[in-house]
C-alpha cells in the first residue's frame, strides 16, 4: 500500500494534557473539534476519559460522535445551537452550551426543555467575532439566571492575541472581562492554548487546551511552556523514486526549482490530497531517515521533491518525516506561511494509526 501515513501517538497527548493540568488548579476541557484537529476525535477523546474534566467541540454533530462512542463527560458545543430545533436533542444530551446572540436567547426562553441546560454565556471582549457586549452582559446574565431552562451559568470569553504577549491586547480584553462580571457570582473561562501557557492570572475555572494537546506552540517564538509540549501525530512517507538530475534544470511544475548542482532528487510519496500544503516553498525542512534535507520544486497532488545529493546513504525506500518527532509542525507552517492547525485540520486520505 503507498506509504504515506499519520501515527498518532495518544501517550503524547495524554501528557500534553495533563501539562495543561500542572499549569493550574482550573479544570480543563479538551478540545476535540474539527476532528481533534485532524487527529481522530473519538480516539483522541476515549484516550484521554480517564483523564479529562470534558470536552469543547464547535457543533451538536461532533458531539453526538462522542455520545455514541459511549463518552459521557460533559461536552460543551463552543457555537452552541444553529436552530431551536436542536435544543431539545441538546438537553436529552445533556449537551453544555455558549450562548452568544439574541437569538439563542430567545430560543432558550421559549423552549420547552425535558431538563433545563448548563448555559457558558459568551462575552464580547475584544475580538469582536460573536457574544455580547460589556454593557448589556450583566443583564443578560441575571435574564438566564431566571430562566426554568438554564440549571448553570459559567462566564466565557476568548483572547484574540494571546500568543503575543507583548502587545497588551490581551491586559485590556482581562480587565474588560473583570469590569463586566465583577457583580455576576460563577465559574469563569478565558484560556485557550496560548492563555493556558502564557497567562496564568487569567486561568479562571475552567481551560479550554486545544493546539496544545497535539503538541503544537500557538507561539511564534520560544515560550517556556510550550518547549515541553510533545508532539502527538508524525505525518510520514517513504522515497518511491530517485532522481539524478544534472546542474541547471528545472523539477517539477511550473519549473520553480533548478539546480545549482548536481542532484540526487527523491519523490516522496505525500502531496496536497494529503494535506501537505501546496504552496511550502522550496528550503521547508524535510527528514529524511532522521537527517534534515528541503523540498526541492513545487508540491503536486500526491508526490513532492527532496534534495537527497547530502544525504549519499538515503535513497529508494528511504523514511521520510513531513512533521511530527523531530521537525515540529509549527516550523513547517511558518515556511509554508500558516500556521499548524491547519496542517492538522487539512490531513486527508492518509490513513491514520494510533499508537497507545
Amino acid at each position: 500500500m503507498r506509504p504515506a501515513h499519520a501515527l498518532i501517538n495518544l501517550a503524547n497527548l495524554r501528557y500534553n494534557y495533563l501539562l495543561a493540568k500542572q499549569l493550574s488548579s482550573s479544570k480543563a476541557l479538551a478540545v476535540v473539534k474539527a476532528n481533534a484537529y485532524g487527529h481522530g476525535a473519538v480516539r483522541c477523546a476515549e484516550a484521554l476519559a480517564d483523564l479529562a474534566d470534558g470536552y469543547a467541540v464547535a457543533c451538536i454533530e461532533e458531539a453526538l460522535q462522542l455520545r455514541q462512542a459511549g463518552l459521557e463527560h460533559p461536552i460543551l458545543l463552543l457555537e452552541g445551537w444553529f436552530e431551536a430545533s436542536e435544543l431539545p436533542l441538546i438537553a436529552e444530551q445533556q449537551l453544555w452550551v455558549v450562548v452568544h446572540h439574541h437569538g439563542q436567547l430567545a430560543d432558550l426562553e421559549q423552549a420547552n426543555l425535558s431538563q433545563p441546560v448548563h448555559v457558558w454565556l459568551k462575552l464580547d471582549s475584544g475580538m469582536h467575532r460573536v457574544g455580547f457586549t460589556p454593557e448589556e452582559y450583566p443583564a443578560i446574565w441575571q435574564r438566564l439566571q431566571a430562566n426554568p431552562n438554564v440549571t448553570s451559568l459559567t462566564k466565557i470569553t476568548h483572547f484574540s492575541r494571546a500568543d503575543e504577549p507583548s502587545t497588551g491586547r490581551t491586559e485590556q480584553q482581562l480587565a474588560v472581562f473583570e469590569q463586566a462580571t465583577k457583580n455576576l457570582d460563577g465559574p469563569s473561562s478565558l484560556c485557550n492554548s496560548a492563555g493556558v501557557l502564557a497567562w496564568p492570572q487569567a486561568h479562571g475555572d475552567w481551560l479550554r487546551p486545544g493546539i496544545m494537546l497535539y503538541g503544537a506552540t500557538p507561539f511564534d517564538f520560544a515560550q517556556d511552556s510550550a518547549t515541553n509540549l510533545k508532539p502527538v501525530m508524525q505525518l510520514d512517507s517513504k522515497i518511491i523514486a530517485v532522481r539524478h538530475v544534472p546542474a541547471n534544470e528545472p523539477i517539477g511544475y511550473g519549473s520553480r526549482f533548478v539546480t545549482a548542482r548536481p542532484t540526487r532528487v527523491g519523490v516522496v510519496a505525500m502531496g496536497y490530497a494529503d494535506g501537505y500544503p501546496r504552496h511550502a516553498p522550496d528550503g521547508t525542512p524535510v527528514l529524511v531517515d532522521g537527517l534534515r534535507t528541503t523540498l526541492a520544486g513545487r508540491v503536486s497532488m500526491d508526490m513532492l521533491t527532496v534534495d537527497l545529493t547530502d544525504l549519499p546513504e538515503s535513497g529508494l525506500g528511504s523514511h521520510v518525516r513531513l512533521w511530527g518527532e523531530g521537525l515540529n509542525a509549527s516550523e513547517v507552517a511558518g515556511w509554508a506561511g500558516t500556521i499548524a492547525y491547519q496542517l492538522f485540520c487539512n490531513l486527508n486520505r492518509v490513513p491514520r494509526h494510533y499508537q497507545q
